[in-house]
């Protein structure tokens, strides 16, 4: 909104500095600013609130912990705080009626709501196992469908796939190619790194192989979101490790928009110009603040939780985000940590189940996701169920959750640089 009114004054009056906010550079380090500041001043309104009303976490206690780190009665639902520290500054200096912009809104509020539903019902209705399953699925698949459907079919949502840029007369000369409609996204590592979703269905012919190939994108983009944002949901199990993890993420995501939407930088890099999306760098650096901001409280030992209000929703804007600047392919390498967790949850559920079935008890890790498995001992695995074995005993010493989260902050961070350098290394 802020965003308007300075360009009606910088335009009606030509008022001095009224144009600054014209620069993306300045809207994103104006809007990490604010969310942080948000984020820090909302966060200690809510915490206090939440201790007032006893409303606090009652899942999470030592059982699991060597180190006794007890956690009942810190109050969650604090996904509530890195919402409202993204919103405001977006809509104060976004452009609202920017199409990505408006996705990465509605992205943010759907499942925003479904993550709060399962808090609400875990904490007032004392229900553990929270909103049926189900319902979230459904969410993020409604959430998919509205975003490829958008990507399809709204007239802002255009690419140009061949910029490139020389000097003539001393000066810096675009050339693009038009701007068009297209089902491709950028492959890392390889030279020729845009695969045309639509040529892998070549056999079809024209026009059918094109329809196919946004079927196909809308499907993956429903994949997409669902896989980032329970794996961002299973992430969330240390204090300060998906907030920390999810920010480093939307870091790399925000420079790969910026890049990508400044025709200039696009074609020096060989990389897709993606006009407007400069918005989706605005709104990931609220992202990224908001959870800088969060991480003031959330940070061992954490005084809130985010629950699934904001596990869900960092998920969902990862996912949205890179699907929007087309780089979907990358998220296997940025958000390597929620694919680990991911897979160590399901092969874990796979080798138990076939193990029940023949009357054994077996286990690959001591405990899933994968970060338990460092902090959990055998003594405690046992106590539990003493006929269980286990394949990967993990190292003799036990880590401390500080030293795990930090861990796994590093990898992510050698990750999404790895991903980054994508662009040049082919």
């Amino acid at each position: 909104m802020l965003y308007y009114f300075w360009r009606y004054l910088s335009l009606k009056f030509d008022l001095p500095g009224a144009g600054v906010l014209e620069y993306v550079t300045v809207r994103a380090i104006i809007a990490i600013i604010v969310s942080l500041v948000i984020s820090v001043w909302f966060g200690n309104f809510f915490i206090d609130l939440m201790k007032r009303r006893n409303i606090s976490e009652t899942q999470r206690d030592a059982k699991i912990d060597p180190f006794n780190v007890g956690k009942k009665g810190v109050p969650t639902m604090g996904g509530l705080i890195i919402i409202a520290s993204i919103l405001v500054p977006c809509l104060l200096f976004g452009k609202i009626t920017n199409i990505y912009m408006i996705l990465m809104l509605i992205t943010t509020i759907i499942l925003g709501g479904i993550g709060f539903a399962d808090d609400y019902i875990k904490t007032f209705k004392k229900k553990k196992d929270g909103l049926n399953g189900w319902y979230k699925i459904i969410g993020q698949v409604m959430l998919g469908l509205i975003v490829g459907l958008t990507l399809r079919f709204s007239p802002q949502v255009v690419m140009n796939e061949n910029v490139k840029v020389k000097i003539e007369d001393n000066k810096e000369v675009v050339i693009k190619s038009p701007d068009v409609k297209s089902t491709r996204t950028t492959i890392p590592f390889l030279k020729n790194h845009n695969l045309n979703y639509a040529n892998l269905f070549d056999f079809m012919g024209e026009p059918y192989k094109y329809w196919a190939g946004w079927i196909f994108f809308v499907a993956l983009t429903v994949f997409v979101v669902a896989a980032v944002s329970n794996g961002s949901n299973l992430n969330d199990g240390m204090d300060g490790m998906a907030a920390g993890n999810s920010a480093i993420i939307g870091l790399g995501i925000g420079i790969l928009a910026y890049l990508s939407s400044n025709a200039v930088l696009s074609g020096y890099l060989d990389i897709m110009y993606i006009p407007g999306s400069e918005e989706v760098a605005v709104f990931l650096a609220a992202f990224v603040g908001a959870l800088i901001g969060f991480l003031w409280f959330n940070s061992f030992p954490a005084q809130v939780f985010m629950g699934d209000t904001g596990s869900l929703t960092i998920g969902g804007i990862i996912a949205v985000s890179a699907i929007i600047i087309h780089k979907e392919l990358l998220l296997p390498i940025m958000c390597g940590i929620f694919l680990i967790e991911s897979g160590s949850v399901i092969i874990q559920r796979f080798y138990f189940r076939t193990g029940k079935k023949k009357g054994v008890h077996r286990r690959v890790w001591k405990r899933t996701p994968i970060h338990d498995h460092f902090r959990t001992s055998m003594d405690q695995v046992l106590a539990l169920d003493p006929t269980t074995t286990v394949i990967h005993k993990g190292p003799k010493n036990l880590y401390h959750e500080v030293k795990i989260t930090i861990r796994f902050w590093i990898v992510t961070i050698i990750l999404v640089a790895i991903a980054i350098l994508t662009l040049k290394i082919r």
